[in-house]
């Protein structure tokens, strides 16, 4: 499994990009994998080709508003491990002891 946090936001619509955010986060919760959306991007989980599969989905929807879409990604890849959205944030409070500040 692997956590995919991307950011994927076209060039040159002015601005507030939340619209186009909003096109995305669409597919990503139409895809029915795991997600969280946070200020900066959004967080997948599941298996890399789908993961990937969805980014590109996500680029290819930003290019019918703009020749120039710009993305940031990262991948953390763990094999055998799943619900690490959840399970990473509760290992660190409980090595801090106490609840985070949650959206």
């Amino acid at each position: 499994m692997v956590l995919l946090e991307m950011s994927i936001v076209p060039m040159g619509v002015g601005e507030s990009v939340s619209a186009y955010v909003a096109e995305c986060v669409d597919l990503v919760d139409q895809s029915g994998l795991a997600y969280e959306l946070h200020a900066m991007g959004t967080i997948v989980e599941g298996e890399l080709p789908a993961v990937l599969a969805l980014m590109q989905q996500c680029l290819e929807k930003m290019t019918t508003h703009s020749d120039r879409v710009t993305c940031t990604a990262k991948l953390d890849f763990r094999r055998g491990k799943s619900g690490r959205l959840k399970s990473k944030v509760e290992s660190v409070e409980q090595k801090l002891g106490r609840k985070i500040q949650k959206p």
